[in-house]
């Protein structure tokens, strides 16, 4: 099994930032998918970045392309997704899922975290 924790969340104003962190164990280290969705009351959870096993590909939201960054440390099993020029739009339920291939959908993805609140103020 894969075990997910996300951290990082919380309250901030229009234009700053966070970095989220998504911490993985269980049974795989460095080779699995890792995406990270976000998800509004009442709505399916959108995929707002996802990172290959090994980095070589990555996937942005077209939401948030030129704004957040997503990258590992797979030494410590550890994905992050660096938020900046944050917006009222981006509030939602942060969670990151982790997948034995790359995908962009939730039906892609095995296991996922609890979720970590992220709240942009105007």
């Amino acid at each position: 099994q894969v075990q997910l924790v996300e951290s990082g969340g919380g309250l901030v104003q229009a234009g700053g930032s966070l970095r989220l962190s998504c911490a993985a164990s269980g049974r795989t280290s460095s080779g699995y998918a890792v995406g990270w969705f976000r998800q509004i009351p009442g709505q399916e959870r959108d995929v707002v970045a996802a990172i290959s096993w090994n980095g070589a590909y990555i996937y942005y939201a077209d939401s948030v392309k030129g704004r957040f960054t997503i990258f590992r440390d797979n030494v410590k099993n550890t994905v992050y997704l660096q938020m900046n020029s944050l917006k009222p739009e981006d509030t939602a339920v942060y969670v990151c899922a982790a997948s034995s291939s790359f995908g962009r959908k939730p039906l892609d993805y095995n296991y996922w975290g609890q979720g970590t609140q992220v709240t942009v103020s105007s």
